[in-house]
């Protein structure tokens, strides 16, 4: 199997190409293949597949072997793969990849000598209603709602990106116990498909921090659709502003919350790192 190996912000991916659908072992590959020990070592598995409704469809499979519905991160990657790869035409600036938990997406690249140097991608409307994120609170609005963990309590805003989170403030991001309180929160019972989970310190109206648990990964450098569930929870609670930088351990992400149309917006880079073919 030929692949390509891409991050988008330090959040690695082996991408492949060229198949028909998803393979029926896929979840069994993406467990022996990410494993950075005895693997290629990625937080997921990426086909770029054909699309009845887009350009092409991305289907995402976790580390663990289960699968997402959406990844922002992922999805710039594969964007970047379709044009530098020449799956479409060169003239093109934009192009649309379906997904499993939100639909054909509108991507916009911004090019540079031939190569794609920044991404935005609609991530569409943010879901907030409880059961439908989803959680085990029937609100319409799930902000700032306690929830106790092994004796800690803590209070989240749940978002769906196409796929759930649960963003928790706290003092210090950057120095939190993500390891101890992510996995406990991630199979929490409020979340009846488990979860991923923010940890995000406010700096400003336009910035903030953020560490993620992912759902099916663990700790990773970054999530786009956690960046983006973040600054949605930080406007419904009143700390930002609809426009903010959102500061991952890989790097920084430019998400927007148009009032216009109620879409989501995120910009940041994609790269690949290296080529290569796997005996399976």
């Amino acid at each position: 199997m030929n692949f390509t190996k891409m991050h988008g912000l330090g959040n690695d991916f082996i991408i492949v190409a060229g198949e028909h659908e998803l393979p029926s072992d896929a979840s069994e590959l993406a467990v022996r293949l990410c494993s950075r020990f005895f693997g290629i070592g990625a937080d997921g598995l990426v086909y770029i597949l054909p699309s009845e409704i887009a350009d092409y469809q991305m289907r995402i499979i976790n580390s663990d072997g289960s699968e997402s519905e959406q990844c922002g991160n992922a999805i710039r990657c594969v964007a970047k793969y379709i044009y530098e790869h020449q799956l479409i035409d060169s003239s093109r600036t934009g192009l649309s990849v379906e997904t499993l938990g939100a639909g054909a997406q509108q991507v916009q690249l911004t090019i540079a000598d031939g190569k794609v140097t920044a991404v935005r991608v609609d991530m569409g409307e943010p879901v907030l209603q409880g059961k439908l994120v989803p959680t085990a609170v029937d609100q319409e609005r799930v902000i700032d709602y306690p929830i106790e963990v092994d004796g800690r309590n803590f209070r989240f805003t749940a978002v769906s990106m196409g796929n759930p989170h649960c963003v928790i403030y706290v003092d210090d991001a950057q120095s939190f116990e993500l390891a101890v309180w992510g996995p406990k929160l991630e199979s929490h019972p409020m979340f009846p498909r488990r979860v991923n989970v923010e940890f995000a310190t406010v700096k400003s109206r336009g910035a903030m921090d953020m560490r993620v648990w992912e759902r099916g990964a663990g700790p990773t450098l970054a999530c786009g659709t956690g960046a983006c569930a973040t600054l949605v929870s930080s406007v419904l609670n009143g700390l930002s502003d609809r426009t903010a930088i959102v500061s991952l351990k890989g790097g920084d992400l430019f998400i927007e919350w148009n009032e216009a149309d109620n879409h989501v917006y995120m910009t940041g880079p994609a790269e690949q790192v290296y080529t290569g073919s796997v005996t399976l």
